[in-house]
C-alpha cells in the first residue's frame, strides 16, 4: 500500500529540499498511513509568516527562533524533536574589505544588515558575539530590510529599518558588515566580501565541542489540533522524518548537525532560548521541555 492510497491521512507540509528531507520528498521513504501534501515554496522561510500567522500547514519546517516567538505567544503549533537544518554559523558574518578590516572584537559602533532582527541565523550570530567575544551587542546597530515573521514582535531601538528600496543587508546604507546568506556563503567565497572570523569552520567546530550543542536552524512543528486529535499520525510523520535523516552521511568532523530526540537536542535548545531571551526575542526564558507537548516530549 502507498502513501497515495485513500486511507492515508493527507497533510498539507511545508519542507525545503535538504538533505535531511531528499528521501522522504522524493518518495523512497513512505508510509501507508500518511500522503504528504508538498507546498510548492522553494525558499521555505518565504512561507513562515503562513506557518506561525496563518498556521496554514499540518506539518512544517520552522525557524527554531520564530518558533520560540510562536511559542510563548501561544499560537497552536508542536514542536518535534526533528531537525531539518543545522549549520555552522560563523562564516555567516561577512564585510567589504573595502572598507577595512572588520573582525568580531570592534563591531561596536558599526552597522551590521539582517534580513530582520529576529532570523535565527543572526540570532545564533549575536550570541556567539556577546558570549564569546564579549561585544555589546547595544552598541551595534542592526539594520532590518524585512519585517519578523511574527506580526506581534516589535524589534528593540538598536534596529533600524532600511530605507524603501534596499533588498538585501548587502544594500545596508553605510554598512560595513552583514549577516545571514544562504548555504554557499559559509563554505564558498563570496566576492568582494571577507568573513569577521578566521578560519570560521575551525571556530565552529570549536563552539559546537566546547558547549556540547549545534546551531540549530529549522525543525519540524505540527499544528497542535493534529497532535490532540491524532497523535499516532504524529508520530509517524517524525518516524519518517527520523528515518530521512539516517540517509544523510555522517560529517567527517563527528559532529551531527541533525539531532533527534529530546534529549540530543536539549543542549541546543537551552541555547537558543538563553540567546533569544538575552536579545530580547522573549520576554521571559522558556523551558526546553514546554516546547513539546506529552506527544512530541516523548518521541
Amino acid at each position: 500500500m502507498s502513501a497515495s492510497d485513500s486511507t492515508a491521512m493527507k497533510l498539507r507540509t511545508l519542507m525545503g529540499d535538504h538533505p535531511s528531507t531528499r528521501a522522504m520528498k522524493d518518495g523512497a521513504i513512505a508510509s501507508p498511513r500518511v500522503a504528504f501534501e508538498f507546498a510548492d515554496v522553494k525558499v521555505p522561510n518565504r512561507a513562515f509568516k503562513q506557518v506561525v500567522r496563518e498556521n496554514a500547514f499540518d506539518v512544517a519546517e520552522l525557524a527554531i527562533m520564530a518558533y520560540l516567538q510562536a511559542r510563548e505567544l501561544g499560537k497552536p503549533l508542536v514542536l518535534l524533536p526533528a531537525t531539518i537544518v543545522g549549520r555552522h554559523q560563523h562564516g555567516y558574518l561577512v564585510y567589504n574589505p573595502a572598507r577595512g578590516d572588520l573582525a568580531p572584537s570592534n563591531l561596536a559602533g558599526r552597522r551590521v544588515g539582517v534580513r530582520s532582527y529576529p532570523v535565527t541565523t543572526a540570532t545564533w550570530v549575536r550570541g556567539i558575539l556577546a558570549h564569546d567575544h564579549g561585544l555589546d551587542l547595544d552598541r551595534v546597530r542592526w539594520v532590518t530590510f524585512e519585517e519578523p515573521h511574527l506580526a506581534e514582535y516589535r524589534e528593540p531601538p538598536t534596529a533600524e529599518r532600511a530605507p524603501p528600496g534596499k533588498a538585501s543587508p548587502r544594500d545596508a546604507p553605510g554598512g560595513r558588515a552583514r549577516c545571514g546568506g544562504g548555504r554557499r556563503a559559509a563554505c564558498r567565497p563570496i566576492r568582494r566580501l571577507r568573513r569577521s572570523f578566521p578560519i570560521p569552520m575551525r571556530r565552529a567546530r570549536d563552539w559546537c565541542r566546547r558547549n556540547k550543542a549545534v546551531p540549530i536552524n529549522h525543525l519540524a512543528v505540527v499544528k497542535q489540533s493534529l497532535a490532540e486529535s491524532r497523535p499516532e499520525i504524529v508520530r509517524e510523520v517524525y518516524r519518517l522524518l527520523r528515518e530521512a535523516k539516517e540517509k544523510v552521511p555522517v560529517p567527517a568532523d563527528g559532529i551531527d548537525m541533525l539531532p533527534f530526540g529530546v534529549e540530543a537536542l536539549r543542549p541546543s535548545l537551552a541555547i537558543a532560548i538563553e540567546y533569544a531571551f538575552e536579545q530580547g526575542l522573549l520576554a521571559k526564558r522558556l523551558e526546553v521541555d514546554e516546547l513539546f507537548d506529552d506527544v512530541t516530549r516523548a518521541l
